[in-house]
């Protein structure tokens, strides 16, 4: 990888082919990625239904060839009764959202004490206020850049500026190693705004798989996208 890349596509197998899901999960890794992203819905919090621990613990021996990061994106409501479930099936990372953790500290610490990486995530009506309090206790911060729920939609540009005082308010309480994530309508013409504004971690589904292309062209192009904003 060109050591000038400050940032990584995370994939999201929510718009794979799930008939093939093991060849597309496959296929990233063998373009280069290391980090795929695996959206979990309840049709509660998000208005969607999508998969469960089964899945992770389905591809995680396809991800362990690759030395491969999974990161469990946690769209549901009380998260906390499920974590030691996603945990054990296989995930790196797992992130919940602010908005359904009313005690967020604590969730995150038991996502710390089951060894895996804790993440908090915001909606785009969700402010920076909510999580200042425990920047310090995650291993990233996502901020949704669409309404979550579907896969496809359109980049809503308002949230650049909240991805810009968030990297400030990090950088201010010497977290400047923390990363941000956006997701969410991250596609070649979006994706170099996303890394100027100090995203690292750049989720795309619809970007990666897709009919236009393959997933390594597909990443290829984003990669080479992004880094007009670096």
């Amino acid at each position: 990888m060109d050591s000038r890349v400050r940032f990584e596509i995370v994939p999201s197998i929510l718009s794979a082919d799930f008939a093939c899901l093991g060849e597309q999960v496959r296929a990233v890794f063998e373009a280069g990625i290391r980090r795929i992203q695996i959206d979990v819905m309840d049709g509660q919090f998000v208005p969607n239904i999508t998969m469960g621990p089964l899945i992770i613990e389905a591809i995680r021996p396809i991800a362990n060839e690759y030395d491969g990061y999974f990161e469990t994106h946690l769209m549901i409501v009380q998260p906390e009764r499920y974590l030691a479930d996603f945990a054990k099936a296989g995930s790196d990372m797992l992130i919940v959202h602010v908005e359904t953790c009313p005690h967020l500290h604590r969730t995150l610490q038991q996502i710390r004490e089951l060894g895996k990486s804790p993440a908090v995530a915001l909606n785009p009506s969700t402010p920076l206020t909510a999580i200042e309090e425990v920047l310090g206790d995650v291993d990233m911060v996502l901020v949704m850049t669409v309404n979550p729920g579907f896969g496809g939609q359109a980049f809503i540009t308002s949230q650049l500026d909240k991805v810009r005082r968030l990297r400030a308010m990090l950088d201010e309480r010497g977290l400047q190693a923390t990363p941000i994530e956006v997701d969410g309508g991250v596609h070649v013409p979006t994706i170099a705004a996303a890394v100027a504004a100090g995203a690292t971690l750049l989720v795309s589904g619809s970007g990666v798989y897709n009919k236009k292309a393959s997933v390594a062209e597909n990443v290829r192009r984003l990669m080479e996208a992004g880094q007009a904003g670096g």
